[in-house]
């Protein structure tokens, strides 16, 4: 029987992916678990493999097309079965909840479900949200699994859509931080034009409706560069990187320490690291090393800030700011207290590799705890930098320059580094992180502290 391809949520509070390039053809030939597509969200680029060998029929999403989580979009029919995947797709609507497996049960039989069920629906609680937020009952969904995922969700809202069955102003599609910010103003989310996915409510258009209720400019009229300037296309990557970093800078109570510490001893460790390990150690490698284990002896900097309370981090995953063309994105090194120079180097040099060439999966930015952005290659000699949330902490890395400081009573011309560490005030307050900077002053300054 056909098998649907997806659009998959590679990450938690993904809502839709977009089609970057189609590795094969409707009408080629594939083979399970060879990759067919390219998809792009708004951290990595991942190549998506066929679940199954047949023909790939039916691509219903174009390259450059913005899909919406759990959406078909394309199948795979067996090499004897094209005439039936055919018939079946005159039939399937294009966003019906089966692409999940995710059967829409009609209300009247709800409660023969529920009864033969003998109990509460099994739901993630990301799908129960979902659900909630757009008037579902999960009772409604049925999955092969017994369980309701996001995407069986987000699945059967799209088949409601399409059958023409969703309940006046209960299924509105929309963002969750639009709808938070559509009830701080009062706004009807029915009655505000979505720039998203299938005419989504997005956070940007709920103050831009605002202001264009009083505008008296036409609301579906283009906006025109001024002139002598240009207008540059904004990707994914770069656009969700500024809706983060102006989430974070709104709402996240920012507080800075800042540190002139000695590098004299790191520069001969760098050295001597080199000639030991015969691999392509960095600055960046050494100060990840130290500051996994300033993690380790104050826990509470490696924390985030997750619905009203502190998360704390069990693991010390360190992720390392990485600038592309496309904007910023964050790899993460995990469990980095664990890893010696040699692998550390090795990871750091392929994660940077994979971020700068899209290739990204996405095990590789997830789980971060802490983050280092070091911007002492371009010669800055120190930047304060916004907290990556949910994180508590970002450590802000300069460039070693000789400066004059105090030695002993005395001037003298040292290597020094500034380090800026940006806190959220909600899940670190200054105490705490005057001590963690502390710690990684003297470890810097002292790297042989690490053997005590």
């Amino acid at each position: 029987m056909p098998t649907n391809i997806i659009m998959p949520a590679l990450e938690l509070a993904q809502e839709t992916g977009k089609v970057v390039h189609w590795l094969k053809r409707a009408g080629d030939t594939v083979r399970k678990g060879e990759p067919i597509v390219e998809i792009e969200t708004d951290k990595i680029t991942v190549e998506i493999e066929a679940p199954a060998s047949g023909v790939l029929r039916d691509v219903t999403a174009q390259e450059g097309d913005v899909v919406p989580v759990g959406r078909t979009i394309a199948i795979v029919v067996g090499t004897d079965e094209a005439g039936a995947a055919a018939a079946a797709a005159t039939v399937m609507p294009p966003a019906s909840a089966a692409a999940t497996g995710a059967i829409p049960m009609p209300p009247t039989a709800v409660s023969v479900a529920v009864s033969a069920a003998g109990g509460a629906v099994k739901a993630s609680p990301l799908a129960r949200k979902i659900a909630e937020q757009h008037g579902v009952d999960l009772a409604w969904i049925r999955t092969p699994s017994g369980r309701v995922e996001k995407a069986d969700v987000l699945a059967y809202v799209e088949s409601q859509k399409a059958s023409g069955n969703a309940r006046e102003g209960r299924l509105v599609a929309a963002s969750p931080k639009a709808r938070r910010l559509a009830a701080a103003r009062g706004l009807d989310l029915a009655a505000l034009r979505g720039t998203g996915p299938g005419g989504a409510v997005l956070a940007v258009d709920v103050p831009a409706a605002r202001v264009a209720a009083t505008s008296p400019a036409s609301p579906s009229a283009p906006r025109e560069a001024a002139p002598g300037l240009n207008a540059p296309s904004i990707g994914t990557v770069w656009r969700i990187m500024a809706e983060r970093m102006t989430a974070s800078w709104t709402t996240a109570p920012h507080f800075y320490l800042v540190r002139e510490v000695d590098v004299s001893r790191l520069v001969s460790w760098l050295d001597r690291a080199r000639k030991q390990t015969g691999a392509h150690v960095t600055y960046t490698d050494l100060l990840i090393k130290l500051v996994a284990a300033a993690l380790s002896r104050h826990p509470r900097v490696n924390a985030s800030w997750r619905d009203g309370a502190i998360a704390q981090h069990t693991d010390i995953n360190i992720g390392l700011a990485v600038a592309i063309d496309d904007g910023l994105v964050v790899p993460v090194i995990h469990r980095a207290d664990t890893l010696g120079l040699a692998e550390l180097a090795a990871r750091r040099e392929d994660a940077v590799g994979r971020a700068q060439t899209g290739k990204l999966r996405p095990a590789d930015i997830q789980g971060g705890g802490f983050t280092i952005s070091n911007l002492g290659m371009y010669g800055v000699d120190a930047f304060n930098a916004i907290v990556n949330p949910p994180q508590a902490a970002i450590l802000a890395v300069g460039r070693i320059a000789d400066r004059v400081v105090a030695r002993n009573g005395q001037p003298a011309v040292l290597p020094t580094m500034m380090l800026t560490l940006s806190c959220d005030h909600r899940a670190l307050d200054g105490a705490r992180g005057a001590q963690f900077l502390g710690a990684l002053a003297d470890l810097v300054e002292e790297p042989l502290a690490l053997l005590v």
